[in-house]
């Protein structure tokens, strides 16, 4: 076979077969195939789509591409979990162990921040001594012993994908569904999953902000994991407000684990939490409908079970012991903190939730290069939802800054974000639809 003709047969476009993918992928992984015609490829997909067969066949290729995790040591489902990005989006910190404690394993393969939105590995980072990328006999082993583990990508997960992705990122093709849902699924095949549950963002601080885009991606996403044999289910979820009342690394962490010891639990964020856990265990078979595993979840979480697997997860990764019980303690903190006061009475009609992300990643809890260092300890918190009533004066957000001149600028860019008005407005469900497989 010969690149260029594939190239060709997508450009025309026809439909590539399972061999002709296969060919172009293991020449991404070795790079026979060069960045030009990489990147011919990616914008031919974009303009003329792939089938579901052809979305398949390159899931399977770039998951084959590197190492398939097997865990045939454990004696449960195994099961995990992938959003699509958003603002205050700390789900996955009291997901993995609210499904682990009621008999799942979770092991949870996250990502690092990407534009405006918070990334899961940047927020455990965050914590003294937690490793996340570990050697793979510490991530087999705490697996095994606590129920869940969230690190980052080892280097051999899909290696095909990664230099794909970075192609793509720099030839305005990162858009495509088919590629975007390729690019998903084989680091989640690769890691060995019996069950997926996708969290696909709708909204100003989504990737995705018109919901339609939102379910065509959620739907091709279901359609290609189940194609490819893996279980999967996926929930759209509003991203019209950050999720959280705390957006920045280490203040999602405190605000995590007041939500696992139940001192405080943002109202939006439960019901996507539990939402989410329902449809693990359901996709586990540890809960016969979605109630069911909800109350479950429920249990777990009330009960104390999810906080103390949290913690024993924290320290089997080399973080502090006892970080549950004084997480403050232990996590970094910003000199100066300082409030947004609301100009008026009134109520929240409205947040631009990019610009609320934007503003974290300009305080330095963000990346605007790969390489860039991220200060764990700056961000916002207290932020104030949409329907939330306020005074003259009273804070609409914290700033939590490393210096006073970008404390000023945030202070400055959460007014700006925020909508206020004499009215307050209805308020909108968090889980909008559930997509399951046809």
């Amino acid at each position: 076979m010969l690149p260029q003709e594939i190239i060709r047969k997508k450009r025309d476009g026809k439909a590539l077969t399972a061999d002709e993918i296969a060919f172009f992928v293991k020449g991404l992984a070795d790079e026979s195939v060069t960045e030009g015609q990489v990147a011919a490829l990616a914008m031919a997909v974009f303009f003329n789509g792939m089938g579901r067969d052809e979305a398949v066949a390159l899931t399977l290729a770039m998951r084959d591409s590197g190492d398939v995790l097997l865990w045939d040591d454990l004696d449960g489902p195994i099961v995990d979990k992938h959003s699509t990005g958003g603002v205050g989006d700390n789900v996955s910190l009291m997901l993995a162990p609210i499904v682990a404690a009621c008999g799942a394993f979770v092991p949870m393969i996250s990502g690092r921040g990407l534009g405006h939105t918070g990334g899961t590995l940047d927020k455990m980072d965050s914590i003294p001594g937690y490793a996340s990328q570990p050697a793979n006999e510490t991530f087999r082993r705490t697996v095994r012993e606590v129920g869940c583990a969230i690190i980052g990508q080892t280097g051999n997960l899909a290696p095909a994908d990664k230099r794909f992705y970075a192609i793509r990122d720099v030839t305005a093709t990162v858009e495509s569904i088919p590629l975007i849902t390729a690019s998903i699924l084989s680091k989640k095949l690769a890691a060995g999953l019996k069950g997926l549950v996708l969290d696909v963002k709708s909204g100003n601080g989504a990737f995705m902000t018109k919901g339609r885009d939102a379910v065509a991606l959620a739907t091709s996403l279901v359609e290609v994991a189940n194609g490819a044999g893996l279980a999967t289910t996926a929930l759209l979820t509003d991203m019209n407000q950050p999720l959280a009342s705390a957006a920045g690394n280490a203040l999602e962490v405190i605000n995590a684990v007041d939500f696992l010891t139940g001192r405080a639990r943002d109202r939006r964020l439960e019901e996507v939490t539990l939402a989410l856990a329902a449809e693990m265990l359901v996709s586990a078979g540890l809960a016969g409908s979605r109630q069911d595993g909800e109350a479950a979840a429920r249990d777990a979480l009330n009960g104390g079970k999810a906080a103390e697997t949290f913690g024993r997860m924290v320290s089997s990764l080399g973080g502090p012991a006892g970080f549950v019980d004084d997480c403050r303690a232990h996590l970094p903190t910003a000199p100066i903190v300082r409030p947004v006061p609301s100009p008026s009475s009134g109520f929240v009609t409205g947040i631009d939730t990019r610009a609320v992300g934007v503003a974290v990643v300009a305080l330095g809890g963000g990346r605007t290069r790969p390489g860039d260092a991220i200060d764990p300890a700056v961000g916002l918190s207290g932020l104030l939802p949409v329907g939330a009533e306020f005074g003259p004066g009273d804070p609409l957000a914290m700033v939590h800054a490393r210096d006073e001149a970008a404390a000023e600028a945030a202070v400055a860019a959460v007014h700006q974000a925020y909508s206020i008005g004499e009215r307050r407005p209805s308020r909108g469900k968090p889980v909008l639809r559930h997509i399951g497989a046809q």
